[in-house]
């Protein structure tokens, strides 16, 4: 990307050579029309404008002459060029790798973004031919190394390590360049359908072997009540009544039927009864 001429520097220039053609129509003075031509020709190629985020990298007979910016600058024509501007706002580079195996040979298809910035725009110009170019080639090859540095459980749970890991890979390689990575961001991790439908299983598996785990908990947990409440019938047989009747009440309540109940109650009414009634003679 190159600086454009300033529109003000367009603008003068255009009002030169109005005066010179001015000066050489109505003046007659060729002398003074030319003083005035030659600089309104020069003025749009030797006045430039870099914005606020931008810095131009100009040359002087082919060398480095230094950065320019931001605001209006001169350059000697002919003799000076720019030879581009650098954008110093943060920028996005989107990469993404496809069957790429893990440290645990599971192809993955991985797609992240990286956010860097040009912090020495001289060093982005005259060492990089591309550097935007050269983002993406490196990015691509951290972002692969590291996949088959890690496990997959590892890149699927800890992205966020797996985040920091590939922006220092990434920052380790462009530093020298001028360029800064602010940050990098894993978006997706895609796994092919055989892989999916073998976690799933897996998981499934794992639920399954839980649910069984807190059945086999919950029937001992049973059974040590059972064990306890049979202890304590068997200590008070009148507990036992009555939790025979109070089962048969629970097991009845809806039917509305009634039911005869052999117990020893009755017999111990009988025998009551019988000892309580006065003695009676036998009958001649």
């Amino acid at each position: 990307m190159t600086s454009l001429p300033n529109p003000i520097a367009t603008i003068l220039a255009a009002l030169l050579v109005a005066a010179a053609v001015s000066c050489f129509v109505l003046l007659r003075q060729p002398v003074l029309a030319v003083a005035l031509l030659l600089p309104g020709v020069l003025l749009p190629s030797a006045l430039r404008i870099a914005r606020e985020w931008e810095r131009a990298i100009v040359l002087r007979a082919g060398k480095l002459q230094g950065v320019r910016g931001p605001g209006l600058f001169w350059i000697i024509p002919i003799v000076d060029s720019v030879a581009g501007t650098v954008d110093l706002r943060i920028q996005t580079t989107p990469i993404a790798t496809e069957k790429t195996l893990t440290r645990d040979t599971s192809p993955v298809d991985v797609d992240a973004i990286v956010f860097w910035q040009v912090n020495d725009p001289r060093r982005a110009i005259t060492e990089l031919v591309d550097y935007n170019a050269a983002i993406s080639l490196v990015a691509q090859t951290s972002l692969r190394e590291v996949i088959g540095a890690n496990n997959l459980g590892v890149l699927l749970e800890d992205r966020r390590r797996i985040d920091t890991w590939l922006r220092d890979a990434i920052a380790g390689k462009t530093a020298s360049w001028g360029i800064t990575v602010q940050s990098v961001e894993i978006r997706d991790v895609t796994l092919p359908p055989n892989l999916q439908d073998a976690m799933s299983r897996q998981a499934q598996a794992e639920r399954e072997k839980a649910a069984r785990v807190t059945l086999a908990s919950a029937e001992r947990q049973v059974a040590i009540e059972l064990e306890e409440a049979a202890r304590t019938c068997d200590r008070s047989p009148t507990a036992l009544q009555i939790l025979q009747i109070n089962r048969i009440y629970e097991m009845n309540r809806d039917r509305g039927a009634t039911i005869l109940i052999l117990t020893s109650m009755a017999e111990s009414l009988a025998r009551v009864i019988s000892q309580g009634a006065p003695a009676v003679p036998p009958a001649p």
